[in-house]
């Protein structure tokens, strides 16, 4: 008779975990969707903050010529305004102020140049939001990382949570899970706010 009891009390605590590594298979399921979601939201705000700090570095590089070439010809100009104060013919002292208010033109439009966005002081505006963007993508990816870390140990816990029966591991990974689920709002809406980079 015992043994009938035995094997009655042992059917039904199977049952029971049977039941338990059905909601943990439910919860594995469900923090895997959040992992591949943080995965490829990861993975996008990485290429973007990729893209960002190419454009702000070639746009840098741009500003860095205009200001050789703005250099250059700001030197020439003085260089030329010295050589005519030498000079007492009216007709070379007049092609050569001519020259250099050419160059003196140039070099205010390699400066300024609001018209084409191509001006020092537009590439600059240009390369700084750049850098702003690249900042902003970089902080989300660094919180989307956090995010699947958090959504991959809890996965590890209710695996382990399955196998062992301690139902306390399933319960920290769902913790888990909320906390991975916070990290990629903060992504999302707020990535300057949490600083752990």
């Amino acid at each position: 008779m015992g043994g009938v009891h035995e094997k009655m009390e042992h059917a039904e605590h199977s049952q029971h975990a049977a039941g338990h590594n059905k909601q943990i298979a439910l919860l594995i399921a469900v923090i895997a969707l959040f992992l591949a979601f943080s995965e490829t939201l990861g993975k996008s705000a990485q290429t973007a903050g990729i893209s960002y700090n190419v454009e702000a570095s070639n746009l840098w590089a741009f500003f860095q010529a205009k200001t050789i070439r703005m250099t250059t010809l700001q030197t020439a100009a003085d260089t030329r305004k010295i050589d005519s104060d030498a000079i007492a013919d009216a007709a070379i002292k007049a092609a050569m102020a001519k020259q250099i208010d050419a160059w003196q033109k140039t070099a205010a439009r390699y400066n300024d140049e609001p018209e084409t966005g191509e001006g020092r002081k537009q590439l600059a505006a240009r390369a700084k939001h750049a850098e702003e963007q690249r900042d902003t993508s970089m902080a989300r990816y660094h919180h989307y990382e956090v995010a699947s870390a958090a959504f991959q140990i809890g996965i590890v816990l209710c695996s382990a949570a399955v196998i062992t029966g301690m139902m306390v591991l399933a319960f920290v990974a769902g913790g888990l899970a909320i906390a991975g689920l916070g990290f990629m709002g903060i992504a999302l809406f707020a990535p300057h706010a949490v600083h752990l980079f």
